[in-house]
């Protein structure tokens, strides 16, 4: 089998790198939507607007426990409901499997630190980011909420969210700029591919399942 041949004139050169060019623009098209549609709804803790539900995405466990990204992700959470920016939190992760649960450790971390038991509900079946938005708006009857995730992810999320029929503003958690957040911040480029296609196709998530009233029985509650 012969090699690919390498350009011999300056003709041929110069369309290769038009071509390469061509290509990795069209690559980042999906990187630049998630930026532009994402970015106009992020605020920090002090200055996002009240809103009934705020929605945790998962961030992974260590030893049954949430991660640190996760624990900073929740720590926020927390402080919105205590400073009465929203009212229920709905924690999203996998729960996949018996010996990983990923939002039963979410809340059971959000009681420790403060939040009344019956104002956080989970969702166990939110494998990624789009199946968590749209089961939220789907299975939970989320209609607005404030977004918590790290600064690399938020802005996925509220694009994904506002697709899936949310109205959303996302709370980017601050990090020190490790080799953890340099490495999320170039998985974000590679989801936003994905996120793109979900947000045109929207896809059913993988787990439906019926609607669920536990975030309707909250709200109502004084």
């Amino acid at each position: 089998m012969r090699g690919l041949r390498l350009p011999r004139t300056r003709t041929g050169w110069r369309r290769t790198v038009q071509v390469i060019a061509a290509l990795c623009t069209v690559g980042l098209l999906p990187a630049v939507w998630v930026q532009l549609a994402g970015g106009g709804r992020v605020r920090d803790l002090a200055d996002v607007p009240a809103e009934p539900v705020g929605v945790v995405f998962g961030a992974g466990l260590n030893g049954g426990h949430p991660s640190p990204y996760l624990a900073h992700r929740l720590d926020a959470a927390a402080e919105l409901y205590r400073a009465g920016k929203v009212r229920v939190l709905l924690v999203t992760g996998d729960n996949s499997r018996t010996a990983y649960d990923e939002p039963g450790a979410m809340r059971t971390y959000l009681v420790a630190h403060g939040v009344p038991s019956d104002r956080v509900v989970v969702d166990d079946a939110g494998f990624d980011t789009w199946d968590s938005c749209s089961r939220a708006k789907r299975v939970f009857g989320v209609r607005r909420a404030v977004l918590v995730s790290q600064g690399f992810h938020i802005r996925r999320a509220v694009a994904l969210c506002e697709a899936a029929g949310l109205d959303v503003y996302g709370v980017g958690v601050d990090e020190p700029h490790d080799v953890t957040w340099f490495a999320g911040g170039a998985r974000e480029i590679l989801a936003a591919g994905k996120a793109a296609v979900d947000a045109a196709v929207h896809p059913s998530p993988r787990f439906l399942g019926p609607p669920d009233p536990h975030i309707p029985a909250a709200l109502a509650q004084p």
